[in-house]
C-alpha cells in the first residue's frame, strides 16, 4: 500500500469527501474512493468516515492506496483495428462476433485480450477483467469503442457519458417500413421481469432516449441511423423493438423469421468525445463492414 496525505484547502470545504478527493486526485474515481472508504482505507484526522462526510478546511486525509491487482488476462495478438491512439485514449473498431471483455466462458479472444497485447497501459478503475473499458457494445455489434489508457482519462470519459456529451451514432437495419423520416424514443429500460437475460421497457427502468433517422427503405426493411442520448444495455435493440421495428437478425429481441446474419445488423459508425487532456473535441467514423454492405446491396437488387 502507498499512503497519500492530503490537507483540505478552503475551496474544497463543504464538499463530500469522495467528490473532493476525485477533484484533488483526478486519477481516482468517486466509485474507487467510495470503495476505499468502505474498506477503511481512508481516514480524516485519524478517524474513519463515510463517503457522505463533508470535508472541512484543514482536514488531514490519509488514503492507503491499494496496490493494483495483478491482471490475469492473457494478452493475445488479435490484430486489432486501431483507429486512433495517444498517451491517454485509444479508439478501436471492434469486429462483429468479438466479446468486449473476459467473463466466465469467454476468457480468451476478447477485445481486452487484444488490448493487453497491443498496449501495456490501461486504466484499472473497472477491475482486472475490464481494464480500459469505459463503455461496451454487444458481441454481435461492430464498430467504434473508446478505451482509457489511464485512470484520469477513464474518469473524464465516464463523466462525459453521464453528462450525455459523447456522440454515438449507429446504423441499423430493422424489420418493417418506417413511414416517417425521423423520431425519438423516450422509454425507460430495465431488466425484463419475465426473462433475466433480456432488457425491457419497464416503469421503474433507467431513463433512456434514442433518436433515429431513416436513411433508406427496402420494402419490408428500413435502414436507420440511431443516435444515443443515453447508453443503456441493448438500448437500440429494445427501443426499436418497442416501437414495432425490431432489428434484423436480432436473436434476442427480433422475430423468429428474420434474415440469417449471425446476429443483429447493427454498426457503431460514429464516435465523438472531448479529449480528457487537451479539451479538444475528437470525432471518428468507420464505414459499414463488408457483410453489412453486401446485405444492403442484396436488398436493393431485390427491391
Amino acid at each position: 500500500m502507498t499512503v497519500v496525505t492530503i490537507t483540505i484547502e478552503a475551496e474544497r470545504a463543504g464538499e463530500r469527501i469522495d467528490k473532493a478527493l476525485s477533484i484533488i486526485e483526478p486519477e481516482w474515481s468517486r466509485t474507487q474512493i467510495s470503495s476505499w472508504i468502505q474498506e477503511g482505507l481512508v481516514t480524516v484526522n485519524g478517524q474513519d468516515v463515510k463517503a457522505k462526510y463533508k470535508v472541512k478546511e484543514g482536514d488531514v486525509i490519509e488514503v492507503d492506496v491499494p496496490e493494483p491487482e495483478p491482471l490475469e488476462v492473457i494478452p493475445e495478438n488479435l490484430d486489432l483495428d486501431i483507429v486512433y491512439e495517444d498517451q491517454d485514449v485509444l479508439v478501436v473498431n471492434k469486429p462483429r462476433g468479438m466479446v468486449v471483455h473476459p467473463a466466465p466462458g469467454h476468457m480468451t479472444g476478447t477485445l481486452v485480450n487484444g488490448l493487453m497485447y497491443h498496449c501495456k497501459d490501461l486504466s484499472g478503475i473497472n477491475g482486472i477483467l475490464r481494464p480500459g473499458i469505459v463503455h461496451r457494445i454487444d458481441k454481435d455489434t461492430s464498430g467504434l469503442l473508446m478505451v482509457a489508457k489511464n485512470d484520469m482519462a477513464h474518469t473524464s470519459l465516464v463523466e462525459q457519458l453521464v453528462n450525455k456529451t459523447v456522440t454515438r451514432k449507429y446504423t441499423a437495419l430493422v424489420h418493417g417500413h418506417i413511414p416517417h423520416d425521423k423520431g425519438t424514443i423516450d422509454a425507460p429500460i430495465g431488466r425484463d421481469p419475465k426473462d433475466r437475460q433480456k432488457q425491457a421497457i419497464v416503469d421503474n427502468g433507467k431513463h433512456a432516449v434514442t433518436h433515429f433517422q431513416v436513411l433508406e427503405r427496402f420494402g419490408n426493411y428500413t435502414l436507420v441511423e440511431c443516435r444515443l442520448e443515453t447508453g443503456r444495455t441493448h438500448q437500440i435493440r429494445v427501443h426499436m423493438n418497442y416501437i414495432g421495428y425490431p432489428l434484423v437478425g436480432d436473436p434476442k429481441y427480433g422475430p423468429k423469421k428474420t434474415i440469417d446474419f449471425g446476429g443483429q445488423v447493427l454498426h457503431a459508425g460514429v464516435l465523438g468525445f472531448i479529449h480528457p487532456r487537451t479539451g479538444e473535441y475528437l470525432e471518428f467514423e468507420t464505414p459499414l463492414p463488408e457483410d453489412f454492405l453486401t446485405l444492403l446491396e442484396k436488398l436493393r437488387e431485390e427491391g
